[in-house]
């Protein structure tokens, strides 16, 4: 299976040196301009200024994509494990030689820290490149039950949509997991962090993937994520995104009776249990809610914590508080830069009024930007207490550096304040006692619970309950997503 040549093979970046604009999309192994004629900008959150345009497609653009992903399917699902491996292996040591332009671009183009950029944006999504590629190594792809063969299939053509917070991140969570069951894809990265996509596109290229295989097109999701969620083409489409984004997806796709898998929304509890040690469990525990600025689904932005030890509390989330620096993504000593868009740094602010209308305790931060910040979408980090269940805060979704601190009185009590919201994505648990650890976390509804902190783990499947969405990515559970189940009987009779 071989790669057509490109008609155009001049560099997505180069264009944007040149000319100020990236109006190239990468479909069918090439370089090809769009069949739109929308365009958006990029601004970087720092300093509110146009970084560059792109082009945006439409639903001609995304047929096109599809066409060559389809076209593509049949070779590329006859590849062995053992190719996929070599290719995603190829892509993961692209990724990590060029960390730092990667890193560059994602500083740019949301505003992550260099820092944080370097030590987890990239080498976080370098990871899922890593597992896609090795757990090829054992998968059984037919496996006996009897007489039977139960036999696991690529489900076909799959469309990605990604979003803006953790955008390389994400990339991979999704192509990695389908290049690896044998699927070709297309790709929607959000318009407001494309930067990263295409730098990804141009290393797929250089690592020699087949024509069709991977494919990417910009756009909106009003017209792009819609074409490809209804396109009936498409076997399978996967979203990271707001529960509102994978509710429209969701009926888009209903028409066609295509997988839709969903990573949405989070209000993830932490409860720190009455046993905790506190100086080990509230400084950890803050920085994971204000990690990337808050942008992250899964962040543990509800604090539940005994109402006896509130006072400690305070006096440990303040000064965790304090060592953190909010500032120029570039420079190396910044923590927490600014949000990565003037539309999330407008909800963040709405929803730090709210708090404060609704009567919660204001410890720290508050609405408008850091002293000395008059430019960027920068927000003061803000930590509210004796927050209740009842209030906008402790519900919604905030998406930005805002942490909830709800006290209670009995364990009972804690686990029916982490349960009481729609959400169900991320849980954290806290305390000495291991079996009461391991009890509360059997009992809150969540895809995925944390005890006392452990190390990230990329083969841990990670998904939602409720309104968090369905479906689970990471690992070998992320693979099989994007598979079909076929039983063969008496294969082996």
């Amino acid at each position: 299976m071989t790669r057509t040549a490109s008609t155009d093979t001049v560099s997505p970046l180069a264009h944007l040196k040149r000319n100020g604009r990236l109006d190239h999309f990468y479909i069918d192994g090439q370089w090809q301009r769009p069949q739109g004629e929308g365009v958006a900008a990029v601004v970087s959150p720092a300093t509110e200024e146009r970084v560059c345009e792109i082009a945006l497609g439409n639903a001609a653009d995304v047929d096109q994509a599809v066409q060559a992903a389809r076209r593509a399917f049949a070779a590329w699902a006859a590849t062995s494990p053992l190719e996929r491996a070599a290719l995603l292996g190829r892509v993961h040591a692209l990724l990590v030689e060029r960390t730092e332009l990667f890193a560059q671009a994602l500083t740019l183009e949301m505003g992550a820290p260099i820092t944080y950029a370097r030590t987890a944006h990239v080498p976080l999504a370098a990871e899922h490149l890593r597992v896609a590629r090795d757990n090829l190594a054992d998968y059984p792809f037919i496996r006996p039950r009897g007489t039977t063969a139960i036999v696991r299939e690529p489900i076909g053509v799959c469309a990605l949509i990604t979003p803006w917070n953790w955008p390389i991140y994400q990339i991979t969570a999704k192509v990695g997991p389908a290049l690896a069951a044998g699927c070709t894809v297309v790709l929607k990265p959000s318009e407001l962090s494309p930067l990263s996509a295409l730098l990804f596109a141009e290393i797929v290229h250089e690592a020699g993937i087949p024509a069709g295989v991977f494919n990417l097109v910009n756009g909106s999701g009003p017209e792009v994520g819609a074409a490809m969620s209804s396109h009936p083409q498409v076997d399978m489409i996967s979203i990271t995104g707001s529960t509102r984004a994978g509710v429209l997806v969701a009926q888009a796709a209903a028409v066609t009776v295509k997988r839709v898998a969903q990573e949405l929304g989070g209000k993830s509890p932490n409860v720190v249990l009455p046993d905790a040690d506190l100086d080990r469990a509230i400084p950890p525990g803050v920085a994971a809610a204000f990690r990337n600025m808050g942008q992250s689904c899964s962040a543990p932005t509800r604090l539940i914590v005994p109402r006896a030890a509130l006072d400690r509390v305070h006096e440990l989330a303040l000064a965790t508080l304090a060592q953190m620096k909010v500032g120029d993504p570039t420079d190396a000593a910044t923590t927490h830069g600014p949000l990565a868009n003037r539309a999330q740094f407008l909800r963040v602010q709405q929803m730090i009024e709210a708090g404060m209308q609704d009567g919660a305790r204001l410890l720290a931060g508050g609405a408008g930007r850091p002293d000395g910040l008059e430019q960027g979408y920068y927000a003061r980090p803000t930590i509210f207490s004796d927050v209740h269940t009842d209030m906008v805060i402790a519900q919604e979704e905030i998406f930005g550096p805002v942490l909830a601190i709800l006290p209670y009185d009995t364990v009972e009590e804690a686990i029916a304040i982490a349960n009481d919201t729609v959400y169900g994505l991320g849980a954290h648990v806290q305390g000495t006692d291991k079996d009461q650890v391991r009890a509360v976390a059997a009992r809150i509804q969540s895809g995925q619970v944390h005890l006392n902190y452990p190390a990230w783990d990329p083969q841990a499947p990670f998904g939602g309950y409720k309104q968090s969405g369905n479906g689970r990515e990471y690992g070998v559970e992320g693979m099989e997503e994007y598979m079909e189940v076929k039983s063969i009987l008496g294969y082996y009779a």
